[in-house]
């Protein structure tokens, strides 16, 4: 655990270095903040602050030089206050270019920001979309386009969006700081236009130069694109908080919240608590009782389903629901023993049964995943497995409200989709360093490939042998080991992010004060596989 935890450690540094310190400090030479000092600057002093994405990239795109963190910072932090999704362009990073994971992180922001009706803050320093790449981010759903669809769709719903024009924003990007309720621009590095002065004299024969073309003194005095202009980053930031400053309160969706109490139980302990060897058993409940507010937690139907822990406790004074995979053998209301970590008929049906109950005391739900699927086998078909696992889904996907997932263990298959993967819109998915996603474990995936490849090799008259056999399955778990590594997952945004377990408790107390700010409108309702 100790070198799991240092490896993050060391990642996340990494991460920070963004295109690297010799990038960092052409970008400070011209007077300019970097993206994370820009954050920081305009976060309130000692506040808690939440990254999305920050391994967004990682490894990917080497072919073109990388793209760590996507290169975009996104947070979630308190603004006078105020709790703000923020945006900042990382222009170390490829000049800030957008990559197609860029769009994808972005897109997530914007996501957590209308979900939550939390502001949002842009922080622009961008070269556009990364051309070699426009195919992967220009002409699809959700490509480069659907951010100014959401800037249309957040102002319409009432989402505060603010944007500070701090470098480069140009061609389709330029729509994005406009369409915003505040425009604001720094003199002599901010510039936005529809087309550089390279473009525009191939196209129309004009020779301009960008700041006449697009910078601060022609858009706040000529055009009226932007609303004011400021003489550096600092007090373009400090702008930016004197509107939260004024800004009005929405309505709260009501979450029950107490004084907040520390675990009992030492939340460290769940270092040795938790197995790395993802084979071994453990009891869930030891880990609940290392979150929850003074280890106290009430378990639902604790006799019945026990495959699954469902209960209800607090989390930094937020009322939760919890739902848990038991990792422990158990035994069942026959008396047989059921194996932990994998979903059985009972547990499906208890869990459906208490996400209807969380739902209809306005409870927001925690899923603790470490599963391995549904159980499989002709008793537990003949038992209506999928009918059971069908209840669950559908209580689960019809709930309406809000949904924490964390990656404990393992996300195995179906197992994944029934305690709300990403699938299933959950307000925030993490993994912890231990958490490892796929479709079936390594070792079962590696030997299904290994027989499809020697019946491929076979068919076409090639036998064999068996240290060639030995070397395939090497080479197959291999690929296949690094595919089920959290950050793997993380690269990809199939979560936001990996962190240590002790961030767990912030992480879900700051989620539900984000959904606190979006009241719940809609009826729920379970659908007709429950009837």
């Amino acid at each position: 655990m100790e070198n799991l935890l240092k490896e993050l450690s060391e990642r996340l540094s990494q991460v920070k270095l963004g295109g690297g310190a010799k990038k960092m400090a052409a970008h400070k030479s011209k007077g300019k903040m970097t993206a994370r000092e820009r954050i920081d600057y305009l976060v309130d002093d000692a506040s808690e602050q939440l990254e999305i994405g920050a391994f967004a990239g990682d490894n990917m795109y080497a072919e073109d030089g990388g793209c760590p963190g996507g290169g975009v910072v996104t947070v979630m932090g308190y603004v006078k206050g105020r709790l703000c999704i923020i945006v900042s362009n990382d222009a170390t990073v490829k000049a800030g270019a957008w990559f197609p994971i860029t769009t994808k992180k972005i897109l997530r922001a914007q996501e957590i920001a209308m979900e939550n009706r939390l502001p949002i803050i842009y922080l622009v320093d961008s070269a556009g979309v990364y051309l070699p790449m426009q195919d992967e981010v220009f002409p699809d759903k959700e490509h480069f386009g659907r951010i100014f669809r959401n800037n249309a769709r957040m102002s319409s719903i009432g989402v505060i969006q603010i944007s500070a024009i701090m470098g480069s924003c140009v061609a389709g990007g330029a729509y994005l700081p406009i369409m915003s309720d505040y425009a604001f621009i720094v003199e002599g590095t901010g510039s936005v236009f529809l087309a550089g002065s390279y473009l525009v004299k191939s196209a129309i024969g004009e020779t301009v130069d960008n700041e006449t073309l697009g910078g601060a003194s022609t858009h706040s005095e000529i055009s009226g694109v932007t609303d004011n202009k400021y003489p550096d980053d600092a007090s373009c930031l400090d702008a930016i908080k004197k509107i939260f400053d004024k800004a009005g309160h929405n309505d709260k969706a009501g979450f029950d919240r107490v004084e907040p109490i520390l675990p009992k139980k030492k939340p460290t302990e769940i270092y040795s608590i938790l197995p790395l060897d993802r084979t071994k058993p453990y009891d869930m409940l030891d880990i609940i009782e290392r979150l929850v507010d003074n280890s106290e937690f009430e378990q639902y139907k604790e006799l019945y389903g026990k495959t699954i822990i469902c209960g209800l406790g607090r989390i930094n004074g937020w009322a939760v629901g919890i739902v848990a995979n038991q990792r422990k053998m158990v035994k069942s209301k026959q008396g047989e023993m059921q194996m932990g970590g994998v979903i059985y008929s009972d547990s499906a049906d208890k869990a459906a049964r208490f996400i209807m109950n969380c739902n209809q005391q306005k409870i927001p739900l925690v899923f603790l995943q470490d599963v391995s699927g549904f159980m499989v086998g002709s008793r537990s078909e003949h038992g209506g497995i999928i009918k059971d696992g069908a209840k669950m889904v559908s209580a689960m996907a019809n709930s309406v409200v809000p949904k924490f997932t964390f990656i404990i263990g393992n996300s195995y298959g179906a197992g994944n989709y029934a305690m709300c993967g990403k699938a299933y819109d959950p307000r925030l998915i993490y993994s912890w360093v231990t958490g490892q996603m796929a479709v079936m474990s390594g070792a079962s995936a590696a030997k299904t490939l290994l027989q499809i490849q020697e019946a491929a090799l076979k068919s076409k008259g090639i036998e064999v042998d068996p240290q060639k056999e030995q070397e395939l399955l090497e080479d197959i778990t291999r690929k296949y080991n690094n595919e089920l590594s959290p950050y793997y997952a993380a690269a990809r945004l199939w979560t936001d992010g990996v962190i240590d377990p002790q961030e767990t408790r912030k992480i879900i107390s700051m989620g539900i004060e984000a959904a606190n700010h979006a009241p719940i409108t809609e009826r729920y309702n379970v659908g007709v596989i429950q009837t």
